[in-house]
C-alpha cells in the first residue's frame, strides 16, 4: 500500500502561483510513476503532470509551459509549481502513484481556485 497526502492548494488571484505538495509513504520503493491529476466541476479527472522513477516528465497542454512537476527522493515528496495560473485551473488536484503492478494509488485531493 502506498499512502498519498496532499497539500497547497488554496486561493489564488489570476496570474499567481501556487505549489502543491503530495507526501507519500507506504510502500514507495514499488512506485513507479507520480503525477497530478485535476478534476473542475462538471468534468472528468485529467492528467495534469506525471513524473516517472527516472525523472521524465510529461505535461498536458493546457498546462506545458507554465506548471512543473519535481520530486524530493529524499522527502518522498513530488510538487507541482503552478505559474500563471488561469480561471480554468480551478480544480481539485490529486496526487497519483502507480507501481510496477499496475495498482494505483490516490490522494483525498487539495482545491485550487483561481479568482478573477
Amino acid at each position: 500500500q502506498v499512502q498519498l497526502v496532499e497539500s497547497g492548494g488554496g486561493l489564488v488571484q489570476a496570474g499567481g502561483s501556487l505549489r502543491l505538495s503530495c507526501a507519500a509513504s507506504g510502500r514507495i520503493f514499488s512506485i513507479r510513476r507520480m503525477g497530478w491529476y485535476r478534476q473542475a466541476p462538471g468534468k472528468q479527472r485529467e492528467l495534469v503532470a506525471r513524473i516517472t522513477s527516472g525523472g521524465s516528465t510529461n505535461y498536458a497542454d493546457s498546462v506545458r509551459g507554465r506548471f512543473t512537476i519535481s520530486r524530493d527522493k529524499a522527502k518522498n515528496t513530488v510538487y507541482l509549481q503552478m505559474n500563471s495560473l488561469k480561471r480554468e485551473d480551478t480544480a481539485v488536484y490529486y496526487c497519483n502513484a502507480d507501481n510496477y503492478e499496475m495498482e494505483d494509488y490516490w490522494g483525498k485531493g487539495t482545491l485550487v481556485t483561481v479568482s478573477s
